[in-house]
């Protein structure tokens, strides 16, 4: 839940990293980052929303991400993110999580995960709008539905054969998550300004 006065002030947000700056730091998966940014591109309509968003004084000028380079939802994640920034001017700033716990617990999912990645979003004059966290609610039942059909393809088999065989059916499913993260972004900032 995000409290009244938040740890993320406008010259703490500057602190945060570029995407580039997050790409060039990070440890592991820079082949699926690098994977995810060619297929995570807005579609021309989300772009003209968020650009026209943008220009309202209760619109979007800022994004925060808090992220982790392990996480596949953040590798599927943040390319997409990022490439909205690019497309739109958004400024965005990323945080990693395990660094910044403060402004993780800020934003938990349902009050007490850490999740990532978590994308808030402010107005220009640093106003907190709402925020996206982990992956869009199509992903959790896309995801759910996979794993059914996989036990019910695969009875009897080893817990490890089952979560590898969903693994592979959901990163094929990751493009259409990317654009369904944008989407449920828009309907965020949407519901949250009334901006149209």
């Amino acid at each position: 839940m995000v409290t009244k006065e938040s740890v993320v002030t406008p010259q703490r947000f500057t602190t945060g990293m570029t995407y580039k700056e997050f790409i060039a730091q990070i440890n592991v998966n820079k082949d699926r980052f690098e994977q995810y940014y060619e297929s995570g591109k807005p579609s021309a309509e989300d772009v003209a929303y968020f650009k026209r968003a943008m220009q309202s004084p209760n619109g979007p000028a800022k994004m925060l991400a808090i992220a982790e380079d392990w996480c596949p939802d953040v590798y599927r994640g943040l390319p997409v993110v990022a490439r909205l920034a690019e497309a739109t001017g958004l400024e965005l700033r990323v945080f990693p999580r395990d660094k910044h716990l403060d402004i993780m617990n800020e934003f938990l999912k349902e009050g007490q995960f850490q999740s990532v990645p978590t994308i808030v979003f402010y107005t220009k004059d640093h106003r907190y709008i709402g925020h996206f966290i982990e992956r869009p609610a199509f992903a959790n039942t896309d995801r759910a539905a996979i794993e059914a059909q996989v036990r019910k393809e695969m009875p009897g088999a080893e817990d490890q054969a089952i979560r590898a065989e969903v693994r592979t059916r959901t990163t094929a499913r990751y493009p259409m998550w990317q654009d369904e993260t944008v989407k449920e972004m828009r309907e965020l900032i949407a519901g949250k300004t009334g901006i149209r």
